[in-house]
């Protein structure tokens, strides 16, 4: 029997090792099936999985020159049907918030500008929000002293 790439086989398990399992795949060829291919999922106990004597479908992956088989049984596996998956919903634009509810009871809804500010107007304003900050902060605890030097001593 020739072996191609991508055959999918019928084989018995005959070892399990802690790095993949042994599969007698007929007329005395065997192959081995690595750790990594056992599953879809993590495998960190192949016995979780498979025992000795198991019949496995399996795919073949690659043949050597040295006639060394590796095979894969995740991959023979026929692809389950996954649960539907959600479609994606269109993604609304953005809307801003209602400003104030008029005296109807309605909403006016405000588009919000679209200043281009430039990097220094951005830098004063955070340093002026940044020395507010300070200031409040040297209000409410005004027996710290901070000594950037000497590393507060």
């Amino acid at each position: 029997m020739q072996l191609t790439v991508g055959d999918i086989l019928e084989g018995k398990i005959t070892a399990v090792k802690d790095y993949g399992v042994f599969v007698d795949i007929g007329n005395g060829k065997f192959g081995m099936v690595h750790i990594s291919e056992i599953a879809q999922s993590y495998v960190s106990e192949i016995r979780d999985f498979v025992k000795e004597g198991d019949t496995v479908k399996v795919k073949v992956l690659t043949v050597s020159e040295d006639g060394k088989v590796s095979l894969s049984i995740k991959q023979a596996e026929e692809p389950k049907p996954q649960e539907q998956k959600r479609e994606r919903k269109e993604r609304k634009p953005y809307a801003p918030k209602p400003a104030a509810p008029a005296p109807d009871g309605s909403y006016v809804w405000t588009a919000k500008k679209s200043e281009s500010t430039s990097f220094e107007d951005m830098m004063s304003k955070f340093k002026a929000t940044s020395d507010e900050k300070f200031s409040d902060l040297k209000r409410k605890n005004p027996d710290a002293k901070r000594n950037r030097r000497t590393g507060g001593r």
